[in-house]
């Protein structure tokens, strides 16, 4: 079966068709500015990528000019519509309504819009992607793959804020978490590496990007994860603080005279490493070159950002009673080994040592601690696309 994933964005539609047998990427692109004047990047398998300038007021063009890609004569993948068996869709929110991914229905949908105050940016527009799927392929199955998901499983003293009660029974004010479908394929990846059950295996995976969040798997289960109720908790990322003390809100808004909308600009636009650094750069190959060169405020954000991750794995061992295996992922996790090295320094007491050799690769899957470590310590390179589509595949 070929799945079509789509993860829409409000001005922006990525998307993949895999064959769910060979796990293949047929075809991949993006549509971006939809809404302004509109751009489509698409990539056949071993083909050229190719962009080019397309109208698109709303996303069903976008939609529609995907599935002329895809059924393109010369550069096409498939022959027709028919060819493509289901479609999943990733959407950010599920609230406490989902536990799992579900095959949508008028029912979902309601249910996904109702968590929209829970992400204003994302699921309207997630469900705006489903909409114009559903309008130019109605006889095609479509499923919903939540980023809060695999995290539902996590007990309520880890779920729950020091906030009066009435809050959580009112309005669901809790942590969530996000990177589900990441933090899920690679712990399940990260068992099958180390030879162990999924359901017998204590692992903590670093998803680390320009977003970035931590997650403690116990036992195939989530039972810890740094995000909360939006993305904005946790660690220090590209651009977000991450925790801070929630005084400090009211001091910065006095001293800048900053209402709620300048707050949470300054906390999720011009914080984390960026703020750090000074405004040079969210970019960590920007702020390694920035640091030795002798930047100062760019060595302090990288050194903030692996201190914080750190602690947070710290943390997950305590949570967990022990740890069998640390994986890193995303784009710095895949790609930086500074950082692995500089979060796995804090580590020794869990009886780590670093290969450097292998620590030295980019964006391979590979054990990066040495064969006598207690603790393996893994770079697995995230496939959330793959993720979405193994999810579909069950569903239909």
């Amino acid at each position: 079966m070929n799945v079509l994933v789509i993860n829409c964005g409000s001005s922006s539609l990525k998307f993949q068709l895999i064959n769910s047998e060979s796990e293949q990427v047929l075809a991949k692109g993006l549509c971006e500015r939809i809404g302004i004047d509109g751009s489509l990047t698409y990539q056949p398998a071993g083909g050229e990528k190719v962009k080019s300038d397309k109208t698109m007021p709303t996303h069903t063009e976008a939609i529609q000019f995907v599935i002329d890609a895809l059924t393109d004569a010369e550069t096409g993948v498939v022959k027709s519509l028919d060819e493509i068996g289901a479609v999943g869709h990733r959407v950010v929110h599920g609230g406490e309504k989902f536990a799992s991914s579900v095959v949508i229905t008028d029912e979902v949908k309601a249910a996904i819009e109702e968590c929209n105050d829970l992400a204003p940016l994302h699921n309207p527009a997630n469900l705006i992607g489903i909409n114009a799927c559903q309008e130019l392929m109605p006889g095609t199955p479509m499923v919903a793959v939540f980023d809060t998901a695999f995290h539902q499983t996590m007990p309520e003293k880890a779920y729950m804020y020091g906030l009066p009660y009435e809050y959580y029974e009112k309005y669901k004010v809790r942590r969530y978490g996000f990177h589900g479908t990441s933090h899920s394929f690679v712990s399940k990846r990260a068992a099958e590496l180390a030879g162990k059950p999924y359901d017998q295996l204590k692992t903590i995976v670093c998803h680390l990007g320009n977003g970035a969040s931590i997650c403690a798997v116990e036992n195939g289960k989530s039972v810890d994860t740094s995000m909360g109720l939006t993305p904005l908790e946790g660690l220090v990322m590209g651009t977000r603080s991450g925790d801070i003390d929630p005084a400090i809100l009211e001091f910065i808004a006095k001293k800048e005279d900053l209402d709620i909308a300048g707050l949470m600009n300054m906390l999720n636009k011009k914080s984390g490493v960026y703020g750090l650094s000074n405004n040079l750069s969210s970019d960590f190959r920007d702020l390694c070159a920035g640091a030795e060169a002798g930047n100062g405020p760019a060595k302090i954000a990288l050194d903030v950002f692996g201190y914080r991750v750190a602690k947070y794995v710290g943390s997950y061992v305590a949570a967990m009673n022990g740890v069998d295996v640390i994986a890193f992922t995303a784009g710095i996790g895949e790609n930086d080994g500074g950082i692995r090295e500089q979060v796995v320094e804090h580590l020794g007491y869990l009886g780590i040592e670093i290969d450097k050799e292998a620590n030295s690769k980019r964006g391979e899957e590979i054990v990066i601690s040495t064969p006598d470590s207690k603790v393996k310590v893994m770079v697995i390179p995230t496939n959330e696309e793959l993720a979405i589509a193994r999810e579909t595949v069950a569903l239909v």
